[in-house]
């Protein structure tokens, strides 16, 4: 993994995640080389400065925008726009709830993604889903041909964003595919947190559900060929909708977030790498936990024990060989639970690969790919039974 920061995991890691989303290595050297000099202040004090440098950066990105659409040169400015939302959001994700100024940067993200894919004419479109009283805030992205067509569903972790989903090119290698994809903000992550207070749950085949009623609704996409591709926390969010809701016809943890609730523990004794600074406020929030009490009495419950048997479907599992947050070996007990999948695998990415790295973040091109591979041939598998 790229380290600007020696030993500063979390730092490095948000590095790595803005390179791995869009980001360019220029741009994000400039961030970062301010930051490595920082003197002996304290870790608020730091993670503040982290935040002004990339916002900074984000910003500068933002004016020269503007004078490439004075000038009508669209493409350019929307491109400048997209890279702007990945620095934005590197800024804000390291921040703590309490932390007023990430508010602002969160919304610009959103207003510099929205003209990104305006104006440089991505093949997506902002979609909300109806959800308990509520929405969902969603990306859909359908290939150019007729349809309906098959359609994953790909829900975010703990502290990732749709945006930054539609970054990884993902979205787009599986419409080239033949096959459309839904990114949702799902309870406890990204707009659904931020701006509309929804906080996660156990059961998350309720977000599922929601997601295939939606699509049920759009012609474009054939709600009896719908498969889940969820990563880092989503190890445990989309593993536990595909075993409970039926209509689910795969599924794919990209990281085996076998027993989160376990990990949770160890990393109270400070063992694992944690992703993002003030990790226990921000759990709270991710869960609507009143203190960190609630928040560990909770936490037992995001488990994948015994319910991996419950899936019937064809099923992937990839993790990274030197994962730092979570355990590799969990990756092979998700598979052996597999028993009623009636084609599973198992990948676990090394050296040789790369994408070694907690979701990738190292190569994650390599891992995509074997992922969007996979879903196509299972797809073709489901249509031609």
């Amino acid at each position: 993994m790229f380290e600007p920061f020696p030993g500063k995991y979390v730092w490095n890691l948000s590095a790595g995640i803005a390179l791995a989303v869009g980001g360019q290595i220029g741009e994000v050297d400039r961030a970062c080389r301010p930051l490595r000099d920082l003197g002996t202040g304290s870790e608020d004090e730091a993670t503040q400065a982290f935040f002004e440098s990339w916002c900074a950066l984000a910003d500068g990105l933002v004016d020269l925008a503007e004078e490439d659409e004075k000038r009508e040169r669209h493409r350019s400015a929307g491109l400048k726009h997209g890279r702007a939302a990945v620095y934005y959001q590197t800024a804000e994700r390291m921040q703590a709830h309490s932390y007023g100024p990430r508010k602002t940067a969160y919304r610009k993200a959103l207003d510099s993604f929205g003209k990104y894919l305006e104006l440089t004419e991505q093949p997506a479109r902002r979609v909300e889903i109806p959800y308990e009283g509520t929405s969902l805030p969603g990306i859909l992205v359908l290939p150019d041909r007729p349809g309906p067509v098959p359609c994953v569903l790909f829900f975010n972790g703990l502290d990732s964003t749709k945006e930054q989903i539609y970054g990884t090119g993902t979205a787009q290698e599986l419409r080239r595919r033949g096959i459309a994809t839904l990114i949702v903000d799902t309870p406890g992550a990204g707009e659904a947190l931020r701006l509309r207070g929804l906080t996660a749950t156990p059961d998350t085949e309720r977000w599922a559900a929601a997601c295939i009623d939606y699509l049920a609704t759009r012609p474009e996409t054939d709600e009896d060929v719908v498969g889940m591709l969820a990563w880092s926390l989503g190890g445990y969010y989309g593993p536990r909708a595909t075993a409970f809701e039926p209509r689910l016809r795969f599924g794919v943890a990209w990281g085996a977030n076998y027993d989160w609730g376990q990990v949770q523990l160890q990393r109270l004794e400070n063992r694992g790498a944690r992703p993002v600074p003030h990790y226990w406020e921000h759990v709270q929030w991710v869960w609507g936990c009143r203190d960190l009490d609630e928040f560990l009495a909770l936490a037992p419950r995001i488990t994948l024990r015994g319910i991996v048997d419950r899936i019937r479907v064809p099923f992937l599992v990839v993790h990274g060989e030197q994962d730092r947050q979570i355990p590799a070996h969990y990756a092979q007990t998700l598979f052996d639970e597999l028993v009623n999948s009636p084609r599973r695998e198992l990948k676990i990415f090394t050296d040789r690969e790369g994408g070694v790295e907690h979701c990738s973040v190292d190569n994650l091109p390599v891992v995509r790919d074997h992922i969007c591979d996979w879903i196509a041939e299972t797809v073709a598998l489901l249509q031609n039974a």
